[in-house]
């Protein structure tokens, strides 16, 4: 996994912006520039402009409206992590959508937020996940994973690579997907909390995910297909 990433003034922060009202877009410019360590270096109001303008611009964070008229945000997430893998996607939405939100998990990105987040939270936010880091917290996932199990049909199919995991990456992807930490996963299997990153990153390069809130989101699918011969109420 790779290090956490660094920025100061000298070297700021680079957000891009989509959002289909101009009025937000240019309230969220003005609130993260007023930041010492962020720049927003261009914005876009449809899918279209941000597929052609984002690439070229070459952002650190890109903060992305899940719903706009010619298509969403997650499939920009997706195709512009798919041209810059480092790009740091954060979904902002105005509903609390779980099926947005898998979505979003599984397209990349690295943060979901409503559009009803304060103003000092949201650039706590693209700090946070500038910096390499999730803003998917384990009580987010655990409840996506709890979601995911009481309706099946919404996850995505089980991928052929979860066969390619050890007993022991099996068992501490169960364990991702309940929401533990890496300390309380360490303690649980008797690890320690290095071992446990270990197993993490061995398995997410198993998985060809980046994320563990994906491989949380895969773990959902493990148990599914462990449990189905069992008869149905």
């Amino acid at each position: 996994m790779s290090e956490p990433r660094t920025f100061t003034e000298q070297n700021p922060i680079r957000v891009f912006l989509l959002d289909d009202h101009e009025v937000v877009r240019r309230g969220l410019a003005d609130l993260l520039d007023a930041e010492p360590d962020i720049t927003v270096v261009g914005d876009a109001g449809t899918v279209d402009h941000a597929l052609a303008r984002g690439p070229a611009l070459r952002p650190d964070v890109a903060v992305l409206d899940v719903r706009l008229p010619d298509g969403n945000g997650i499939a920009v997430c997706r195709e512009l992590r798919s041209q810059m893998p480092e790009l740091a996607c954060l979904m902002l939405t105005s509903f609390d959508d779980e099926e947005a939100l898998l979505d979003a998990i599984m397209a990349g990105a690295a943060g979901y937020v409503l559009k009803q987040i304060k103003g000092s939270d949201l650039v706590s936010a693209v700090r946070t996940v500038a910096s390499g880091q999730s803003m998917l917290d384990p009580a987010t996932t655990a409840r996506l994973m709890r979601s995911l199990r009481a309706d099946p049909a919404q996850s995505p199919a089980v991928p052929s690579e979860l066969a390619s995991l050890s007993p022991r990456e099996r068992d501490i992807l169960a364990l991702i997907g309940d929401g533990l930490t890496n300390r309380e996963i360490g303690k649980k299997l008797y690890l320690s909390e290095k071992t446990v990153k270990n197993h993490i990153s061995r398995l997410l390069a198993k998985l060809g995910v980046q994320r563990r809130v994906q491989a949380a989101v895969l773990a959902s699918q493990l148990e599914q297909s462990e449990t189905g011969e069992r008869p149905t109420a």
